[in-house]
């Protein structure tokens, strides 16, 4: 596996297959881990740092899931290529701004990933298409199992997992679910449903994760509390409520259907015409067109297309993406000419006279 070859497939978590993935996107597990007797990141100088990226990088490419993969010094990377690993939710935005002392293992497939000396000296994380926590869950213990072998994990009997954020000490675990809620935004709902979803101790953040704001109507539930409580109670606890979502996302989409279908149709129609006819389009409006788009495909009216091509367009219409494409560094304008182009060229559209295909 090569970085390059990242550019021409798409992620094992976006394939738009299983449970329930018309409505969930991805399953997430993460798990926070730290070295016994190193500094937290936010404490250790760059010998300390540079330490913990060694001896990681002696035992990760030995461990079941990465053998096949990648190792990558953030140092080594591009800005262009830091940025397309963010768009692929492999790295934080935290890790690419601050890359001396960084590393990132990547999986075949990119059903996991590991983030050395983020917050955290391991930031290890399993991905899953569909609602699919349990075989996100399985992973990502199975690599911890194998690093816990290898490295020592800095652990209390009494408080559990030692990390740099309180909040995440005792099992370490942050299982998340990616939600495509489009029904819950245009019936006015969602807002009751996030209140209720904070409530429970769950937190919902937009598609980039932590500091994002939601786009496209994609949702990213988590739990926020893992202290005091047993990796299956936080898998459980979290099941539960985004079964419960789930429900009121399929009420409202058979709401708009059976009382609003001619300006549901049209609204999806519209969408779908832009996107295969526009010659500029900006980052914001391809995901905003693309969601409608998606719940078109999934509601039955847009047969043309499949759910795997949309999330493709998703993923490959962002910018680092658009710029990986193209072999070279691109203006905003330039980027929202690609966009339209590439668009236009996947779902069958107009193409310019003499216009160039992405």
């Amino acid at each position: 596996m090569t970085f390059d070859e990242l550019i021409q497939t798409l992620g094992a978590w976006l394939a738009g297959t299983g449970p329930q993935a018309e409505i969930v996107l991805s399953s997430r597990v993460r798990l926070a881990r730290n070295l016994a007797h190193v500094p937290f990141v936010l404490r250790a100088n760059a010998a300390a740092l540079e330490d913990v990226l060694t001896r990681t990088q002696e035992v990760v490419p030995s461990t079941t899931a990465f053998r096949e993969g990648l190792f990558l010094r953030v140092t080594d990377l591009s800005e262009v290529d830091r940025q397309l690993l963010v768009e692929r939710r492999l790295m934080s935005r935290e890790h690419m701004t601050q890359p001396q002392g960084r590393a990132l293992a990547i999986s075949p497939g990119e059903a996991a990933s590991l983030m050395i000396n983020e917050e955290d000296h391991l930031r290890l994380q399993a991905m899953q298409s569909g609602f699919n926590l349990r075989a996100a869950w399985e992973t990502s213990n199975q690599i911890d199992d194998e690093l816990s072998e290898r490295l020592p994990i800095a652990y209390s009997s009494e408080l559990g997992y030692l990390t740099c954020c309180p909040t995440n000490t005792g099992t370490g675990l942050r299982a998340s679910v990616m939600m495509h809620l489009p029904a819950l935004v245009l019936t006015k709902q969602i807002n009751k449903v996030l209140q209720a979803i904070a409530k429970l101790s769950l937190t919902a953040r937009g598609f980039s994760g932590e500091g994002t704001e939601a786009s496209g109507n994609f949702f990213q539930i988590s739990n926020q509390v893992t202290l005091g409580q047993e990796e299956e109670d936080l898998i459980e606890n979290l099941e539960r409520v985004i079964v419960q979502v789930m429900e009121h996302e399929r009420n409202a989409r058979e709401a708009l259907y059976t009382q609003d279908r001619v300006r549901l149709e049209d609204r999806i129609s519209r969408a779908f015409g832009v996107l295969r006819t526009a010659y500029i389009i900006s980052s914001a409006e391809a995901i905003d067109l693309l969601s409608a788009v998606r719940l078109g495909v999934d509601m039955g009216f847009i047969t043309q297309v499949d759910r795997r091509l949309v999330n493709e367009l998703f993923l490959f219409t962002q910018p680092a993406h658009l710029q990986k494409l193209e072999g070279k560094k691109l203006g905003t304008t330039e980027r929202d000419a690609k966009r339209a182009a590439l668009i236009r060229q996947r779902l069958g559209g107009n193409s310019a006279p003499g216009a160039s295909h992405v």
